[in-house]
């Protein structure tokens, strides 16, 4: 089992983090700017449209496509369910005898009907996507319909690796030491929705078992990669985590193999064992560089995140920055300007943005999108 480590990430007991939290889909802001939120609270919800099924109604009813509009008992945008008649004919002569029927196969609504082609197309029931907050903090900005940014005080870790999604729970220390192994004996009832932390190697008997007991999430410095190979039943590869579904959420604080967790990392967790806190497996290491993060909120008060350094903060004109997605990615900038309204992106959602001198051009950037080339 090869070892792979990672320098760089950033363990703080004390930072100012700014989340956005926004739909796939245009919809409705839940909260107002101003509002402080909890993990858990909703902020954002929309629909996203149901799969779509053709069904030829001319071809069920034994009739030629312009002869549907006839016999159809329902219009576009109706809402329909499962064995509801669609179409009918009259029967022989009209007198009710020997009469076809189509009936809805599904629950869902009538997306459109042609008399061209006699197909209606049937849509699925829309599929409800709820946004929380996953931190808790104060609501510093609404994009409507879209979303909102949150803003809070925490301590916080970034993870080398991860798997799963968000999820939240109070710190467990499982381990005495960092260089203890997070074994199945460890796990206890107890655990259930709890962020338990283990120390140099998780193996896939503890994760299993963890799974078992109900626990959200696991922290750990290092993992086997085949066992998580075993456990997603595929290799990873360079691919885009924090989609799976397994029921638990794990992050890698050092690397692949039988690892100690940093001392750093370890302390920070054990010095806020029992508080809440939240976190995400999400890992991307090509372009775009996503990390897992576990999240501490700290009590603060309003004015505490208007003097304390934000990313954003860090970023100013004359410093030099690596362009981390497409279009563009390696290529360096020197910031030229920091404009505080939001723009416009090709993904037709407002963010903030910067402009950098890259290549001799001006280009305009968003915030996101780039590093900080530090001293």
């Amino acid at each position: 089992m090869t070892q792979a480590y990672s320098a760089g990430l950033t363990v703080t007991d004390n930072i100012v983090l700014r989340k956005e939290r926004i739909l796939p889909l245009k919809g409705k802001v839940c909260v107002q700017k101003g509002d402080k939120v909890k993990a858990d609270d909703l902020v954002a919800e929309t629909s996203l449209p149901g799969n779509v099924l053709p069904m030829n109604i001319a071809n069920k009813l034994g009739i030629t496509p312009a002869q549907v509009m006839q016999f159809i008992k329902v219009k576009p945008g109706d809402q329909i369910t499962r064995g509801q008649i669609l179409a009918e004919t009259n029967g022989i002569f009209g007198l009710g005898f020997f009469k076809s029927s189509v009936r809805a196969p599904i629950d869902g609504e009538v997306e459109s009907i042609s008399g061209l082609t006699g197909q209606a197309m049937l849509r699925e029931p829309r599929i409800p996507v709820q946004i929380k907050a996953f931190i808790e903090g104060l609501v510093i900005d609404v994009i409507p319909e879209e979303g909102v940014v949150i803003e809070n005080k925490s301590a916080y870790i970034q993870g080398i690796f991860g798997i799963c999604g968000e999820t939240s729970g109070e710190i467990k220390m499982l381990c005495s030491q960092p260089t203890q192994d997070l074994t199945p004996d460890l796990i206890t009832s107890d655990c259930a929705g709890k962020l338990v932390v283990g120390g140099a190697l998780t193996p896939i008997e503890t994760i299993l078992k963890a799974k078992e007991m109900g626990v959200n999430g696991i922290i750990t410095g290092g993992i086997d990669d085949q066992d998580i190979k075993k456990l997603l039943g595929k290799d990873i590869g360079v691919a885009i985590t924090g989609h799976e579904n397994m029921g638990i959420t794990i992050l890698v604080t050092e690397g692949f193999g039988p690892i100690k967790m940093a001392d750093k990392t370890f302390e920070l967790l054990k010095q806020f064992e029992g508080q809440k806190a939240s976190m995400h497996g999400k890992t991307q290491i090509r372009a775009g560089v996503i990390r897992p993060e576990i999240i501490i909120p700290l009590e603060f008060k309003e004015d505490d995140l208007a003097v304390q350094k934000t990313r954003d903060s860090l970023l100013t004109p004359g410093q030099l920055v690596r362009i981390i997605r497409q279009p563009g990615f390696g290529k360096i900038g020197k910031i030229t300007g920091l404009p505080e309204e939001l723009h416009n992106v090709q993904s037709e959602t407002r963010v903030r943005v910067l402009t950098a001198e890259v290549d001799g051009e001006e280009w305009l950037l968003p915030r996101a999108n780039v590093e900080l080339i530090e001293d």
